[in-house]
């Protein structure tokens, strides 16, 4: 399936993404919110990831899933204690429900032509995700 293309406003700078810029490489998409406790246990472990991975080749961006938020400060906080990866705001559930996700954290891996490859749940381990990653690089 081809990856909904979406722009979305950065979480902290005045500026947008458009995931169609980054066709050409892989991308890791990761939905969460900041309440969400199995995104306390995923999303470190990505921001490891993300630090060890060549980014000329893979491209790791967040989506906070604003309308599953408390607020947008408690987002900003979340983001600004434990995340140093490009990190996207939702318009409220539209990207979320684009990408038919059921809940956070929900990881997206899309190939260099913009194709999904996976799509993993929150019951998914990070091995799993580093799996499907390293057959595509």
């Amino acid at each position: 399936m081809q990856a909904p293309n979406f722009t979305l406003n950065y979480l902290n700078k005045n500026e947008s993404y458009c995931l169609s810029d980054d066709f050409g490489k892989i991308v890791v998409l990761t939905f969460w919110a900041s309440w969400c406790p199995d995104c306390s246990n995923d999303m470190p472990l990505k921001e490891r990831l993300f630090q060890s991975i060549d980014s000329d080749k893979v491209k790791f961006i967040t989506i906070n899933v604003s309308g599953r938020e408390r607020s947008k400060a408690d987002a900003i906080r979340y983001f600004n204690s434990f995340m140093t990866q490009p990190t996207l705001v939702d318009n409220g559930i539209e990207v979320y429900r684009k990408y038919k996700c059921l809940g956070v954290p929900t990881t997206v891996i899309i190939d260099q032509n913009g194709t999904i490859i996976n799509q993993f749940t929150d019951q998914a381990n990070t091995m799993e995700i580093m799996t499907a990653l390293t057959q595509l690089i």
